[in-house]
């Protein structure tokens, strides 16, 4: 088939989750023998210039299209959708799949065109604190009711955002959540320039946002008896204000750090080496971040909102999400007892190997296009 993908920033890229899906997906149906082109933002890294690959029409099979962009904040998204979805219309593609809510305003261009339109919903993402009240998540919100609209086939991660669109719009979707890869663990060159050392500290990653939660993170950490240092990494996603009282809250903690945006050897680094890690969200799509944690056999302490607590099941903790305390305790009970945390990470591992494949998503995927 011709498979035409948009929605994402940029192939390859790690600026958040939906890039990486779109970058497996569509490199394993280029390995099965399908036509797959990536529509690419144009601009930087959303996390800085400094993090900006190098421009290149294919990668891994994949063929890239960077489409026209207006590089400025609220802008880009709507833009680079606009043109790829005008892409798409007038290619040769017979099936055009289309990441998120927000580009899913697009989808009645090529549907127009006589295309086969299929939208993956990674969450609702006009409940994101970043977009609560504006124009943004309005803007969100119509892209949603147009996936309903004009979409043939959607793609949910979660039961709980299936059930809100049935309940919703009377709308039935389908349920393929995300994969994971089985990654070999890596040594402590890099983390030790950090200070760290093996199963010496707690570990958030992920994109730093309000509905992630690290500020809770911090307050619970700083209260807690855990013996253990706590890095918060990940870039900012047009939440640079939130950033900034990260900082202020792990501010005269040395204990505490906060490197940014990590990629590449230090990513598998601190994955590999984690005491624990901990995912205090009280809004996830499904969370890439909590996959590949326990990919790399972490042990797992992640709020109770569905979309955490169904991908942990029994293989992990669980806390109340927003409450503090609960937290606190949850911390304290981990850090004290390193049995229980060696039996989480050997569980975390052996659930995501039987549970989340990206081989059988991209099968159940390519299925439906069928």
């Amino acid at each position: 088939m011709k498979i035409v993908m948009f929605g994402h920033k940029r192939v390859p890229s790690r600026e958040g989750g939906v890039e990486i899906v779109v970058e497996q997906l569509s490199s394993r149906m280029v390995q099965l023998g399908h036509d797959v082109t990536c529509c690419n933002r144009a601009g930087h890294h959303v996390s800085g210039a400094a993090f900006d690959g190098e421009a290149c029409n294919s990668h891994r099979g994949i063929r890239l299209k960077t489409v026209p962009t207006l590089d400025k904040k609220g802008l880009a998204a709507v833009s680079s959708s606009l043109f790829a979805a005008i892409y798409a219309a007038f290619s040769d593609a017979e099936v055009v799949h289309i990441h998120a809510e927000g580009p899913a305003l697009m989808s009645w261009l090529p549907r127009l065109f006589g295309k086969r339109v299929v939208v993956t919903i990674h969450g609702l993402d006009w409940q994101r604190s970043k977009w609560k009240g504006g124009f943004a998540a309005k803007y969100i919100r119509l892209g949603e009711k147009a996936a309903v609209r004009f979409a043939h086939r959607i793609i949910v991660l979660s039961r709980n955002v299936q059930q809100y669109f049935l309940d919703t719009y009377g709308r039935e979707t389908v349920y393929i959540p995300n994969g994971v890869e089985l990654p070999e663990p890596a040594g402590t060159e890099e983390i030790a320039a950090l200070g760290l050392q093996k199963e010496g500290y707690i570990l958030f990653l992920g994109r730093l946002v309000p509905e992630k939660c690290p500020d809770l993170l911090i307050r619970a950490y700083r209260k807690a008896d855990t013996g253990k240092k706590l890095v918060i990494a990940g870039g900012v996603s047009d939440s640079d204000d939130y950033a900034q009282q990260l900082r202020a809250l792990a501010e005269g903690n040395p204990d505490i750090l906060l490197p940014g945006f990590v990629q590449g050897r230090l990513l598998a680094e601190l994955y590999s080496n984690a005491y624990l890690y901990v995912l205090p969200s009280d809004m996830e799509g499904m969370p890439l971040s909590l996959l590949e944690a326990m990919s790399y056999g972490n042990c797992c302490l992640v709020s109770d909102i569905p979309e955490c607590a169904g991908v942990v099941g029994d293989c992990g903790l669980t806390f109340r999400t927003g409450d503090e305390e609960d937290l606190i305790r949850k911390l304290t009970q981990l850090c004290d007892d390193p049995a229980a945390a060696a039996a989480y990470r050997i569980a975390a591992r052996n659930r995501v190997s039987c549970a989340y494949s990206w081989d059988d998503v991209t099968e159940k995927t390519l299925e439906l296009y069928q």
